[in-house]
């Protein structure tokens, strides 16, 4: 009862954040898998332009003998780390030819089965995560079966077909990963027949960070072309479904502002920021890495820029394994677990 007399003091706190629900971004675990692929299915009729990025657990290895070429070793070190670990968030967001999202629900944001206690991983990664909301804990309790997302999503209408235009952020990584996903085997030990898988499952991509080259004064990752692109993120930074979100709006807005509203396939189509033989045939093969410093940031939108790796032998700190060419990995001792 108030006292009389007394005015009433209200303490106003920060403001609620919204969530992912609310953003239009919709959290997918084993439970609802099955039917939120129903809704995928109908949407992607209307919404062919998919944007996508993973979140995984950073990069735990490298590998070690003699290397064509610094773009050898740089896909040799994709394909160890993709190897080696698991996909932790995969973001799935879909949008017209014009750029609009699909109304209400636009991301689908999958979550994986990942165990701390047993799954190999870059503890700075985790904790980056961790610090952007994931839960580990309902990862292990609920996340999605690998196998089970595979089978759903090559008869999703997502994937194989021509008219679907893929859309990410220097995303090596990402890819390396959905592939592992699809295919439910280790990468091609040779760069050439990876991008042979890509284009079977993915014949349409479009990666931001490749575009890029043709754009002058834009520089830097995900969050900071946005921001020069006065983007707005929408759900946290660091989650699979909002980069994704913001890597699709970053793409048509580049669109727009840089290619007139058309992208010429034949020059920017299928190309990975920093892989392929084509990277290197244009002269254009800087030492940019396509992933992150070892232990260091994950998914596709936190890559580093203009970081060049070069080939070593393992020191006292790594532990040399075999790899399926015949080539040795090196565990970075201390990021494992």
């Amino acid at each position: 009862m108030p006292v009389p007399g007394v005015a009433r003091q209200f303490v106003m706190g920060p403001p609620r954040e919204p969530t992912n629900e609310e953003c239009g971004i919709r959290e997918v675990w084993k439970s609802n898998l099955e039917d939120e692929f129903d809704s995928i299915r109908q949407v992607v009729k209307h919404y062919p332009y998919v944007a996508m990025d993973t979140e995984f657990p950073g990069v735990v290895a490298k590998p070690i003998g003699e290397f064509v070429s610094n773009a050898d070793f740089q896909y040799q070190l994709l394909r160890c780390n993709v190897d080696l670990l698991k996909i932790i968030q995969l973001g799935l967001s879909f949008f017209d030819e014009n750029g609009k999202p699909a109304p209400g629900i636009s991301t689908w944001q999958f979550n994986f089965e990942f165990n701390l206690t047993e799954d190999m991983y870059a503890q700075d990664s985790i904790d980056l995560l961790q610090n952007s909301g994931l839960n580990f804990e309902r990862h292990q309790k609920e996340g999605i079966d690998p196998v089970s997302f595979a089978e759903l999503l090559m008869t999703s209408g997502v994937v194989i077909l021509d008219d679907v235009r893929f859309l990410s952020f220097h995303s090596g990584y990402d890819f390396g990963y959905l592939i592992k996903l699809l295919t439910n085997q280790n990468l091609p030990a040779e760069e050439s027949k990876f991008f042979e898988v890509l284009y079977l499952y993915f014949p349409v991509i479009y990666d931001v960070k490749y575009l890029m080259k043709s754009c002058k004064n834009l520089k830097g990752g995900l969050q900071e072309v946005s921001e020069q692109l006065e983007l707005d993120r929408i759900g946290p930074q660091h989650q699979a479904g909002s980069d994704s979100l913001l890597t699709g709006a970053t793409f048509f807005k580049m669109r727009e502002l840089y290619f007139e509203g058309n992208i010429d396939n034949e020059k920017y189509c299928g190309h990975l920021y920093g892989l392929g033989t084509q990277h290197v045939q244009n002269g254009n093969d800087n030492g940019a890495s396509t992933s992150p410093p070892i232990g260091g940031q994950v998914g596709g939108s936190a890559l580093p820029n203009n970081n060049t790796a070069t080939p070593t032998n393992a020191d006292g700190a790594d532990i040399a394994a075999p790899g399926a060419d015949g080539n040795n990995i090196a565990l970075e001792d201390g990021h494992d677990k």
